[in-house]
């Protein structure tokens, strides 16, 4: 007589060897799964989600400053220093590694309405409604190394990437020797107030400026004509030059948008960014070209992505007032930011990015 059983083997139900949980029979036929590509089309989406929902972008809080922050400046080598002014007049160099305030000053009667930190030194210039530009040194006596008299306040300021002259924007725009008192030109068209002025930091004798006209000029800093004048609906506040494309850069307008424009072909905005609800006060590209950072007067930080006219990411944290000045570091990874709340705040570029000590 033949008696025939049904034997199975453990290992054939389990996952592995060692484990005593059981593999899980399920019957593939599709007729018993009449929603199975909604139910994976649901969880492909919390998946995506979910580096945006864990996304943690505030990093820290560098306090120090008594009046709302109206400018920071970036050095182009070193990574970590970053100097910045205030409504007060006081000036404040930061290590970003180190999250502390190493050197400050009382620079400027007034508002300090720019600063920037010269070439391949550890100097920089700060400019203020005093109508006085000053270089510091950063030591201790906190005393500046030269001083310059202007004949209006003066609203910006940007250095020469190689030469040694910076220009000044206020009721003109002039351009400075650092060996000289007195400015070596004087560039105007027509603008009450120029609100802001950039060097071109690839064709390095082209500044761009923007002024309470709702104009937006070029110069040549070797001939005394202007190049080009373009005008908008609204004035705008800031504008930044993309490190990667010479011709290429944005300005941030009154009307809630910024603008990138070729200075090639004036005729029109290659993109217009929008989602802001409020002026734009500052704008700064990041090193790689790719990706800007915007402030407002709406208390939100934007980063765009050059390509596209919606911004990627929107910080803001409740505590956190109009924004006057932002930067991107110069290795792309992180983003400051200065407000009215008197605070700068440092942020990730990608907010879910994870950092910690990376092991071998």
């Amino acid at each position: 007589m033949k008696v025939k059983a049904i034997t199975r083997s453990d290992d054939d139900y389990k996952r592995d060897r060692k484990s005593d949980v059981h593999k899980i029979q399920r019957n593939y036929d599709p007729v018993l799964h009449p929603f199975e590509r909604e139910r994976e089309y649901t969880r492909a989406l919390n998946a995506t989600k979910l580096e945006r929902m864990f996304a943690k972008p505030f990093l820290a809080a560098l306090n120090g400053h008594s009046d709302s922050v109206y400018c920071m400046a970036k050095h182009a080598k070193d990574l970590q220093l970053v100097v910045s002014g205030s409504g007060d007049g006081e000036l404040r160099a930061w290590r970003i590694n180190e999250r502390n305030c190493f050197w400050n000053t009382a620079g400027h009667r007034g508002t300090v309405k720019g600063v920037c930190i010269m070439p391949n030194t550890s100097q920089f210039i700060s400019v203020g409604v005093d109508k006085i530009a000053k270089i510091w040194t950063m030591s201790e006596s906190r005393q500046p190394a030269y001083t310059y008299h202007g004949k209006g306040a003066f609203t910006g300021v940007d250095h020469h990437r190689s030469d040694p002259l910076f220009a000044t924007s206020g009721s003109v725009i002039d351009l400075w020797d650092v060996n000289r008192s007195e400015p070596i030109n004087t560039f105007e068209w027509g603008a009450d107030t120029i609100n802001a002025v950039k060097f071109n930091q690839t064709e390095t004798n082209i500044i761009a400026s923007c002024g309470t006209d709702r104009a937006i000029a070029l110069y040549d800093i070797r001939t005394r004509t202007p190049l080009h004048k373009l005008f908008l609906q609204f004035h705008s506040n800031a504008l930044s030059w993309n490190p990667m494309e010479a011709y290429n850069f944005v300005v941030a307008n009154e009307d809630h948008n910024c603008y990138q424009f070729d200075m090639r072909n004036f005729s029109k905005a290659v993109v217009a960014y929008t989602d802001h609800v409020s002026a734009v006060m500052d704008i700064d590209f990041s090193p790689t070209g790719d990706q800007f950072v915007t402030g407002s007067y709406d208390r939100t930080v934007r980063i765009y992505n050059t390509k596209s006219p919606k911004s990627k990411d929107a910080y803001h944290t409740k505590r956190m007032q109009r924004v006057f000045a932002v930067k991107f570091t110069m290795d792309s990874k992180y983003v400051l930011s200065g407000s009215d709340d008197t605070n700068i705040r440092l942020w990730k570029a990608d907010a879910s990015e994870r950092l910690g000590v990376v092991r071998e």
